[in-house]
């Protein structure tokens, strides 16, 4: 019979995947000085191909190729979850869960913030919708296109694409109407419209996005244009993840082993994040992508020169960025001098933790 991780001998190490999860999420909230007004959290899947016949290896149609379909969730930088599944599912299964608990965690450490849930149409589902109207959350989903929702714009297509025609530029108008499937949807919501003609053969191009964001307080260009193109920027974090830490390297047999890798990944990336904002505030670098970070600051030659009272590093004469460095290490030496500040009976936050010298 096989021995638990408390009685064996070994004392192995086991991986809490409960405890990971809740810690992704807490070095987002402990990067904070103060709760934010609001907060917009994307949600999107993507493929990780397989090259073997590991658990969990099946064949998806979009992709065209034996993958994995793993679940993330993101905040600006942020990644608060990355989750392993097979690709024999939706790509919305398991988001509401994933969201909920994600959200509740949140609400704990600001529980007056607001939270946008984002998401392409892939997770244009009545499921989320319902739970975000039950939960006083605001979302804004992109809406597959149907014959009954390109029929009510039909008038303004034709319209822009006389003006394309007539100014040989980009045409387009926003509308917002009241829109409800004929089954599923539990009662109306509001769609916004973006009718574009596009020249030069591209020609029709018709976007529809559901939310319940305010009339009033959100135009509904704004809605389109600024807060749902913006949704974007979780696929530059995925791509990041991937090409950086390594995120697709998932060639064990089993699916908890790669959701192990998977969580190696996400706290490399997470730790990266809280260099760009920490110790490379204010320089060039603070914007830069892992894999920048890593050839210019991490995977560079030098020889180092081990003293009674210090380390002394030489670096070849031919190093391109001596003055970064230098300003990353005084920002570091700033870091380290600056008192942590924790609530009274609270550990000290886990980010601040994660850099701290010892």
């Amino acid at each position: 019979m096989a021995k638990s991780a408390a009685t064996d001998r070994c004392k192995r190490i086991v991986a809490g995947f409960e405890k990971m999860d809740a810690l992704l999420v807490a070095l987002f909230t402990e990067s904070h000085t103060a709760p934010p007004e609001r907060i917009i959290l994307d949600i999107d899947a993507t493929d990780d191909p397989l090259h073997g016949r590991q658990e969990g290896r099946f064949y998806h149609g979009y992709y065209r190729d034996y993958c994995y379909l793993p679940l993330y969730i993101t905040c600006g930088n942020h990644v608060l979850m990355a989750r392993l599944r097979p690709s024999n599912i939706d790509a919305s299964e398991g988001s509401v869960e994933e969201l909920s608990r994600v959200e509740a965690q949140i609400r704990q450490q600001w529980p007056q913030v607001q939270i946008l849930n984002r998401a392409d149409g892939g997770f244009c589902h009545k499921q989320l919708m319902d739970w975000c109207e039950d939960s006083d959350l605001h979302y804004l989903l992109g809406l597959p296109r149907n014959p009954r929702l390109q029929a009510t714009i039909a008038a303004d297509m034709e319209a822009v694409l006389k003006e394309c025609v007539a100014n040989g530029a980009a045409a387009r108008r926003f509308m917002r109407f009241q829109y409800c499937t004929l089954r599923s949807w539990r009662c109306a919501r509001r769609v916004v419209a973006k009718a574009e003609w596009l020249p030069r053969r591209r020609g029709y191009n018709a976007r529809f996005v559901v939310t319940n964001l305010s009339e009033e307080h959100y135009d509904k260009c704004h809605v389109n244009e600024d807060l749902y193109c913006a949704r974007g920027d979780i696929e530059n974090r995925i791509k990041e993840q991937q090409l950086a830490p390594f995120a697709d390297r998932t060639s064990t047999s089993e699916m908890r082993s790669n959701q192990l890798r998977l969580y190696f990944s996400t706290f490399t990336n997470a730790l990266m994040t809280i260099v760009k904002e920490v110790e490379l505030r204010g320089t060039q670098m603070a914007t830069a992508q892992c894999e920048t970070i890593r050839m210019r600051l991490v995977k560079i030659a030098t020889v180092m020169v081990v003293s009674t009272r210090r380390y002394r590093l030489s670096f070849s004469s031919a190093y391109p960025w001596p003055a970064l460095f230098a300003r990353v290490l005084a920002n570091v030496r700033a870091f380290e001098r600056a008192p942590i500040v924790s609530a009274p009976g609270r550990p000290p936050p886990a980010c601040a933790a994660a850099l701290s010298p010892g």
